[in-house]
């Protein structure tokens, strides 16, 4: 089994893009106007709307009403991300802080509410860990 991707549902699926495609630098891939995929060399995130919902079970997942879930990106270096997001990201919840499993991690909300994790590893377990 691998894992491939994740699905953020919206009710504003272009908004919701334009804003990754911004602080990813990666380009979505459009099916529709209800569902865009950002493809990394990892793994996708994948956009849909609300109208897709139906698809799999009505009401089985609503736009905003995350408060469980981060989407963890790893960044070369994440101190340079947070200064060229200011200005851009209007919710930081922290600036670039080193943790203590050993990344430096910027930690904020897209304009759906949901918590972006963008991390760069510092210690040598981390660098190690995260390899390529």
């Amino acid at each position: 089994m691998n894992f491939v991707s994740v699905r953020v549902i919206t009710d504003d699926v272009a908004r919701l893009v334009t804003f990754y495609e911004r602080v990813t630098g990666v380009r979505a891939s459009w099916s529709n106007e209800d569902f865009a995929e950002l493809r990394t060399a990892s793994a996708t995130l994948a956009i849909g709307s609300t109208r897709t919902v139906p698809l799999f079970a009505p009401g089985s997942a609503r736009p905003a009403d995350n408060h469980s879930v981060i989407l963890e990106f790893l960044v070369d270096d994440v101190d340079s991300v947070y200064e060229n997001l200011t200005g851009f990201v209007e919710d930081f919840v922290n600036e670039p802080t080193t943790m203590p499993w050993g990344n430096r991690a910027l930690l904020f909300r897209d304009p759906d509410g949901n918590l972006v994790n963008f991390f760069t590893p510092v210690t040598p377990a981390a660098v190690e860990k995260f390899a390529r």
